[in-house]
């Protein structure tokens, strides 16, 4: 009998011991692809999304003023929003300048990817321009390399 309970109590204590050694690998700080960032990395990867998404803007705002939206209050709402995230990324970038350490932009970045869930839904509700959609495509594909380096879920996430 108390061998059985010495056996149990072993096997509790290896069992309690293996989900307190997960618990303390999930709370450590998860890098993209096992991947450690430098600033400067980072900082390029800011400079593309921000001249990506200056690109999209005026090309985006073109192609709703030909579009079946020309005009309505969908027109209006669409392009205040890409003007959010070319500011959006404008704040990005000036928080990044200010700041020492690139991780501490994860709030701007998520901000970001907020914005371009929104007009990715759009984006992938009507068709435009193929220069619209492939600067978005090309937009996306920065944002998303951004959201790998904060861990943060990628445009179009049901997270935002």
């Amino acid at each position: 009998m108390k061998t059985n309970f010495l056996k149990l109590f072993a096997v509790f204590s290896v069992a309690f011991m293996f989900l307190a050694m997960v618990e303390v690998s999930n709370a450590q700080p998860r890098r993209a692809r096992g991947k450690s960032f430098t600033k400067a990395e980072v900082e390029r990867i800011i400079k593309r999304v921000e001249e990506r998404t200056d690109t999209f803007v005026k090309q985006y705002d073109k192609s709703l003023d030909n579009s079946s939206l020309n005009g309505s209050k969908k027109e209006d709402w669409l392009n205040k929003r890409a003007r959010n995230l070319e500011s959006a990324t404008d704040e990005l970038r000036r928080e990044y300048d200010r700041r020492d350490s690139w991780q501490e932009n994860k709030n701007e970045v998520r901000n970001c990817l907020n914005i371009a869930t929104d007009i990715n839904n759009n984006m992938k509700n009507k068709r435009y321009s193929n220069g619209t959609e492939a600067n978005w495509k090309a937009v996306v594909y920065e944002l998303n390399t951004l959201a790998k380096v904060y861990n943060l879920p990628q445009v179009g996430s049901r997270s935002y």
